[in-house]
């Protein structure tokens, strides 16, 4: 089976996750500036087969867009552009930034080591991965 990625966009920096080979394990892969994302994509996508590229969907608390969905659909754009043949899909990420804190915290990590806004990316990108997982099986 080919791997599936998600990312948790964002204008600075866009957190990255990925599937195993089977598709059952949701794990962080890296946190990227995004003006390096496709990039980064291009040269995964090189040494991985992936099927499925997840981004997640901001919305507001009334289920309005949230300010970001205009870059991620200019983004939903060039991915489409870049990497034929393979599926672009949506996942609510609602939440996903507070649960990556509390899931650091409850893991025991130490404060300072919460405070590295990657780390959150990258745990958020996991959470909207793990979501999305759930939600197609």
């Amino acid at each position: 089976m080919k791997r599936i990625i998600a990312l948790d966009f964002g204008t600075k920096r866009t957190g990255i996750a990925v599937t195993d080979p089977m598709q059952i394990i949701a794990s962080g892969l890296d946190t990227v500036l995004t003006k390096d994302l496709v990039p980064f994509l291009k040269s995964y996508l090189n040494s991985e087969p992936v099927s499925t590229i997840v981004l997640g969907e901001p919305k507001q608390m009334d289920n309005t867009p949230s300010e970001s969905e205009a870059a991620i659909k200019a983004l939903i754009l060039t991915l489409e552009a870049e990497f034929t043949g393979i599926e672009i899909a949506r996942q609510d990420e609602r939440f996903t930034s507070k649960m990556a804190v509390q899931a650091m915290v409850a893991g025991g990590m130490k404060k300072k080591k919460r405070q590295e806004k990657g780390r959150i990316d990258q745990i958020s990108a996991t959470l909207i991965l793990q979501a999305y997982l759930n939600r197609i099986s």
